[in-house]
């Protein structure tokens, strides 16, 4: 273990990646419980306010982004200073992204179901940064064998080849598969030899002169999402916490105020 720790993280240099996904994902954990928590009236935790005005956690997270970023950058890869910058860039990280719905609408949708995007967002970074530790980037390795330089190699054309199917599923409309595909063998190649979603750009490239394939395209989509719609929004609701309920629209769109 002692080997395998010093020759993949140590020497390589990947010991601040690895603080820095630690760190984000223990980041977001930890928010998303304390918001969970303020949300419920539960705990010593509270909205932080200023003037009357409501301090998101993007906030600090952005400060802490910056100033990890620029430390990890003048800090290079190894020492005590690039693991603390490492250390506080993934703070600010966890911080940013787990606001990432209310930087993309410019709205606090934190509890709404365009919040859920924030989560999404969280799992593809730490999936994608827990890409590059496993070992799929092994440059700054000295002194591999020729079995490590073959198995490294049988890695990346397996990472390689999981790419171009995650590209032609993340075409047909399934980016979920396409991104987890990228990670574990085969997922990727489901999305990419079924039929396209019915608005991915796959569907209006190849199907538009097959009325067949667009409908079997509709009804197929129609039956998964009837399917898979529920365990995945619980899915989600655990993680992230269950969105408010949408508004009534015939209250909203009322102009009468007396009548709400």
């Amino acid at each position: 273990m002692g080997d395998w720790w010093q020759r993949n993280i140590m020497e390589p240099g990947k010991l601040p990646l690895l603080l820095a996904l630690a760190a984000f994902v223990l980041t977001f954990v930890i928010t998303r419980v304390i918001t969970r928590l303020i949300r419920a009236g539960k705990g010593p935790f509270g909205n932080v306010k200023a003037g009357g005005v409501h301090i998101h956690h993007v906030v600090p997270g952005i400060v802490l982004t910056v100033v990890g970023g620029f430390g990890a950058v003048a800090g290079g890869r190894h020492g005590f200073g690039s693991a603390l910058a490492a250390v506080v860039f993934g703070v600010g990280a966890g911080l940013v992204l787990d606001e990432f719905a209310l930087i993309l609408h410019l709205d606090d949708v934190y509890w709404t179901e365009a919040g859920r995007q924030s989560v999404e967002v969280v799992a593809v970074t730490a999936a994608l940064v827990g890409l590059l530790l496993a070992g799929f980037t092994p440059f700054g390795v000295d002194g591999m064998s020729e079995d490590e330089l073959q198995g490294r190699a049988n890695i990346i054309a397996t990472v390689a080849g999981n790419f171009f199917f995650s590209l032609l599923a993340l075409a047909k409309g399934k980016a979920r598969l396409a991104v987890f595909g990228v990670i574990v063998p085969l997922v990727a190649l489901i999305g990419a030899v079924r039929l396209a979603r019915p608005d991915s750009l796959w569907a209006r490239r190849f199907y538009g002169r097959r009325p067949r394939a667009r409908a079997r395209a509709r009804l197929r989509a129609y039956h998964h999402d009837r399917r898979w719609s529920g365990p995945r929004r619980a899915f989600q609701d655990w993680i992230g916490g269950r969105p408010d309920p949408d508004p009534d629209p015939d209250l909203a769109s009322d102009p009468d105020p007396d009548r709400r």
